[in-house]
């Protein structure tokens, strides 16, 4: 496809109008952008909407706003601009932690949270994602998902300068702001939802709608339902408009049509808005499902790609410091493009969840065995080199078993019956499980379970303590510490989601809440227990534990340069199928994590080891231990160990 350069006469405007305030270097500055990236954003933008004979105006329209964006943009955060692209893999550094919470929940409101960094520069974070916090619509909202104004705080949380200031103050002590912005859907009392159901024709073409049930029912016949137990279905009737409208999700989130421009443009101005206040990044929810088409199920459209690689070259031009996280829990082949692909490499979203990775580890700690894991991983392709993963172990959603029939089958397991076996163990229905879950959202027609339960909790910690085995809370709690191992060993940004870190167990409290009683994720999104957090300093309690053994391995992961998110992380054989191997090889160093999933000690041979070429002695990067690999390494029960060769290290 040949693209044309940047129309010179609608840079000339740009300088005259939306820039004409700046200074000259400041329009230079913009200007060069623009000529830059401009291939970038025309590409996408013609296989969305180049038919259209109004194409040329759709995008000076998103130009000007990229322009006026880039004009009201902070001194402050266009010198971040300049040091993100001085420093392009400033996010890929193995300094990089995570820290994910309600904001509510973590600290009673923004300013709570602005009081709480002390505790969260203890921790090594540098990348902090407050969970919805947009204003929502009162009643159910989907947890804070269904959003009534973008450019608006949730008043219990604070107000919008309560949340630039909170970011300016993360930002002073190295911790970059993530929120989330849903881009499929919004609230129905959204002001865009409201006109729409006021007749505007202009606001209808917002969404998805229909006179009759005709195109719904066409759709229907392929389309899955999210959430079957209490929003069965994807359309609902709304009988004053006497429309149907897309709700894949529930009645009150109205899908957003993006075959209209003028909603990308919308969301533009939304990104660079917020953007503006001094977020660094934004997890873009839902992305799977933000095209729609006939026959299909509606998910990983082609579409939906281009729309992500818009918006990240058209806020490359204006807030170049600024990155694109993709939530799109899809099956491995689905989710690498989302990093981008083919001409899209390094040109879509920057980050995206590994929620293949987490299903695994959880797997393989119910099996004990890692030969699954390590066949899945093995055939999952890499990544662009200015991508990076999001690792974690467990978030604010419940866990569905992500595990197709073929990487099952390449094992000989049967992928029905291992995903069954898994909703068993974590929901407690399985003989001798350690697990505390729960079941979310059981589809009858496919046999889908979904769990719901926090780390510690599925890790066995609540069952130990109950039954007063301290025996068996010890081998929690190092379950707890290997699944955390390898999401800081794997490479780009871990997550802490809050209060794994203190071993946070199940909180039924959500029961008392009849807005939340239905949804039982609220088990694992429990409140911040900050009389706990006061344990954490003791070694002898359950918390001390667990944080000090977090912490111990966050610090080797910060001195470990082989852990950069541009080094190949390779999963290999061990020649023993309780032992999972990863291999990080770059020239910024070598190491080769091990790590047991079995409640017994395990050895990895040591033939093996010299075939990797880890032969000789070798260093524990956690623990500084030396062991001689020639008899073999032997791996004490849930224990991981980080090699690299003595003669390797400095």
């Amino acid at each position: 496809m040949e693209l044309n350069p940047i129309d010179e006469t609608w840079a000339a405007e740009l300088a005259a109008g939306p820039l004409a305030a700046l200074t000259p270097l400041e329009r230079d500055i913009f200007l060069t952008r623009l000529r830059l990236y401009w291939p970038d954003v025309l590409r996408p933008l013609r296989r969305l909407y180049g038919d259209r004979p109004d194409f040329d105006g759709c995008c000076r329209q998103l130009l000007a706003i990229v322009a006026a964006g880039y004009a009201a943009r902070p001194a402050e955060l266009r010198l971040l601009d300049l040091q993100r692209q001085g420093e392009p893999d400033w996010f890929q550094q193995p300094s990089m932690l995570g820290y994910v919470a309600y904001a509510d929940r973590f600290a009673g409101d923004l300013r709570g949270v602005a009081e709480r960094i002390p505790y969260l520069v203890e921790l090594g974070v540098t990348y902090l994602h407050l969970m919805p916090l947009l204003m929502p619509r009162q009643g159910p909202n989907d947890g804070g998902y269904a959003v009534a104004d973008y450019r608006a705080v949730n008043p219990a949380l604070g107000t919008m300068a309560d949340l630039a200031g909170l970011a300016g103050q993360l930002r002073a002590e190295g911790i970059s702001l993530c929120i989330d912005l849903v881009c499929n859907h919004t609230a129905k009392e959204h002001e865009w939802a409201r006109r729409a159901a006021a007749g505007d024709p202009t606001y209808q073409a917002y969404y998805l709608m229909y006179p009759d049930r005709a195109e719904p029912d066409a759709y229907e016949r392929t389309l899955p339902e999210v959430f079957p137990d209490f929003a069965p279905g994807n359309f609902t009737h709304y009988p004053d408009i006497d429309r149907w409208v897309w709700t894949t999700f529930n009645e009150y989130q109205w899908d957003l049509n993006y075959g209209n421009p003028a909603v990308l443009a919308e969301m533009l101005d939304i990104i660079l808005y917020l953007a503006n206040q001094g977020v660094e990044v934004l997890r873009l929810d839902a992305v799977a499902f933000m095209w729609k088409r006939l026959g299909t199920d509606s998910q990983n459209q082609p579409e939906a790609h281009y729309i992500l690689q818009a918006w990240r070259a058209l806020s490359r031009i204006a807030a170049p410091g600024l990155l694109l996280k993709a939530e799109a829990i899809v099956s491995p082949p689905k989710l690498i493009p989302y990093l981008g692909r083919g001409e899209a490499t390094n040109k879509e979203c920057e980050l995206a969840y590994h929620n293949v990775f987490m299903v695994l580890l959880w797997s393989a700690l119910a099996e004990g065995r890692v030969t699954l894991m390590t066949r899945a991983l093995q055939n999952m392709p890499p990544i662009p080199s200015g991508a990076a993963w999001i690792t974690y172990v467990r978030c604010h959603d419940d866990i569905g078993w992500a595990v197709t029939d073929e990487d099952a089958a390449e094992v000989g397991l049967s992928g029905f019956g291992h995903r069954a076996f898994l909703s068993d163990f974590y929901s407690g229905r399985f003989a001798n499980t350690f697990a505390r879950g729960a079941t979310f959202q059981f589809n009858p027609k496919t046999n889908d379970r979904r769990i719901s339960g926090s780390c510690a909790s599925l890790a066995g910690l609540e069952r130990a303590l109950e039954g007063e085995d301290p025996r068996a809370a010890e081998t929690a709690i190092r379950r707890v510490l290997l699944v955390y191992n390898l999401i800081f060993a794997f490479g780009g940004i871990p997550l802490l989601y809050m209060g794994d870190e203190l071993g946070l167990l199940n909180d039924a409290g959500y029961l008392d809440d009849p807005n939340l009683a239905d949804d039982n994720r609220w088990m694992h999104r429990p409140r911040m227990d900050w009389a706990r957090a006061e344990e954490r300093r003791d070694w002898w309690t359950v918390t001390g534990r667990i944080f000090r053994g977090l912490s111990d391995q966050l610090a080797a992961r910060r001195d470990t340069a082989a852990l950069h998110a541009q080094a190949g992380a390779f999963p290999v054989w061990t020649h023993n199928d309780a032992v999972f191997g990863l291999l990080r090889d770059s020239p910024r160093g070598r190491v080769l994590v091990l790590a047991n999933f079995s409640d017994r000690p395990q050895t990895v041979p040591g033939y093996r080891l010299h075939e990797m070429v880890f032969g000789g002695r070798l260093v524990d990067r956690l623990t500084g231990r030396v062991m001689d690999s020639a008899p073999g390494i032997t791996l004490e029960v849930y224990e991981a160990l980080w090699l690299t060769p003595e003669a390797e290290l400095g």
